[in-house]
């Protein structure tokens, strides 16, 4: 094992300890008495079996996910050419040996095993080498290894979102949360989880620029399940660390890429052995595997592409959920997103929210009170046609027109009219001179007049 060598993974398919124990069934099968043959002391145990030196790589499994110590059918091939030059005697080649399909593209660390201490070594960073391969299946949204680690009934689902500043990226003006803890849940007898009941919310204003920054385009007020709260910055997130076992902690996200380039930029350590799961790449690997049925892009009318990835704002509405609040606040996404995720892994089980008042923001003046949302929405919202993306959100903003790709099920409704919240200085306008806002929050408008210009610059709810 001195010397360091790397090599393709493609033909190391042969656990080695499955050879051994593949002759051993072998001659026990054929009544063959092996110990008393000139080579038999090459079998007496698996430790006299690595004698041979035996070259190595470790690798996990596609489709089982377990981690092995494989070598090729050539080094078999060579070991049986061995005892018929050596001692005049021919082994067939076994083929019940355990076979694996390596996970792993990249090259592999060679090794040469010729002694057990060595083996034992090598064996003892399999768990390592399983929960490398474990991160990178869920990260690509494999849909077996997630519906299994759903299963288990034993880990923490926890999605949070953050919205910066239109201004300044680096500027984070509030982050939220939404988790569930399946080990409590499924202990207390409480299984699957209710969203509505068993998701813990929460959803936090940075203090430092509560009164001296707001976004203009998309507004992050306000959060709908609840009360908001005022914290300073935060810079850590502590979370036990492990090399060898996955931590009962599951981040989940929208586009995984932009959260994690966040948390690095606020100096947010996530503990190593952290699962995280994309719903964006879950979702699409299971239209792929033909798990989502038939789907149609709602722009072009052709079929959806297999390669290609949903907003936030379209799963939802491909999997008829309400959509009775606004997006773009980071305690909605991240309850959204968990939502999305569960749905996705357990569309059976899971109960929608049930249709919610919406809320009018609770930092600004002058409100309007708010009224129920008429019939929610399952279908495509009409968007006006001005809207700005905002690059530097967690849930990147996309027009439903867009991006949502219909079922073809579904037909489009025009937008329901909602309660709309003024600032002080336009508290006394005329109410019925309002425009109709979009899902985001914005005015569409109506006329150039100085009043109804005076109203889009307004802050909506």
């Amino acid at each position: 094992m001195s010397d360091f060598q790397l090599v393709d993974s493609q033909g190391w398919e042969y656990d080695l300890q499955s050879v051994y124990a593949s002759y051993m069934g072998y001659f026990q099968l054929n009544g063959i008495p092996w110990y008393e043959r000139s080579w038999g002391h090459l079998f007496n145990t698996f430790e006299d079996f690595l004698s041979f030196s035996w070259p190595v790589i470790t690798a996990t499994d596609a489709y089982t996910g377990r981690a092995h110590v494989v070598t090729r059918m050539t080094s078999v091939g060579a070991f049986v050419k061995m005892i018929k030059t050596r001692f005049g005697d021919t082994l067939p080649l076994v083929n019940n040996v355990v076979r694996v399909h390596p996970f792993e593209t990249h090259q592999r660390h060679l090794r040469t095993i010729s002694e057990y201490s060595t083996y034992k070594k090598l064996h003892a960073t399999l768990p390592a080498v399983y929960l490398s391969a474990l991160k990178a299946r869920i990260r690509l949204g494999e849909p077996r290894a997630i519906q299994e680690l759903w299963d288990t009934h034993d880990k923490s689902f926890l999605a949070i979102d953050f919205e910066s500043s239109e201004r300044n990226a680096a500027t984070v003006l509030e982050w939220g949360y939404a988790a569930v803890r399946c080990g409590h849940l499924d202990a207390v007898g409480a299984w699957p989880p209710n969203p509505e009941e068993n998701y813990r919310k929460g959803h936090y204003v940075v203090s430092e620029y509560t009164d001296r920054l707001r976004n203009k385009y998309n507004q992050t007020y306000p959060w709908q399940f609840g009360e908001s709260q005022v914290v300073p910055k935060a810079n850590s997130l502590a979370s036990p660390d492990s090399e060898t076992q996955a931590n009962s902690l599951v981040l989940v996200t929208h586009s995984a890429a932009d959260d994690l380039r966040r948390f690095e930029e606020m100096k947010i350590k996530l503990p190593h052995n952290v699962l995280i799961i994309d719903v964006a790449a879950y979702e699409s690997c299971l239209f792929k595997a033909g798990l989502r049925g038939a789907m149609l892009d709602a722009k072009t009318g052709s079929p959806r592409q297999p390669n290609s990835l949903l907003s936030l704002r379209s799963i939802l509405h491909s999997l008829h959920v309400p959509v009775d609040f606004v997006l773009h606040n980071s305690g909605n996404d991240a309850f959204a997103c968990l939502l999305v995720f569960q749905m996705l892994v357990d569309p059976k089980n899971t109960q929608l929210p049930s249709p919610r008042v919406k809320k009018s923001p609770s930092m600004t003046l002058g409100l309007v009170s708010p009224v129920p949302m008429v019939s929610p929405m399952l279908t495509p919202p009409m968007v006006g046609g001005f809207a700005v993306p905002r690059p530097h959100s967690a849930s990147p903003l996309a027009s439903a027109s867009r991006d949502y790709f219909d079922t073809g099920e579904s037909m489009r409704r025009p937008r329901t009219l909602s309660t709309n919240r003024l600032s002080t200085g336009d508290s006394n306008m005329r109410t019925s001179s309002v425009g109709v806002p979009d899902e985001e929050g914005r005015i569409k408008r109506d006329g150039v007049d100085a009043l109804g210009i005076k109203i889009t610059h307004a802050t909506i709810g």
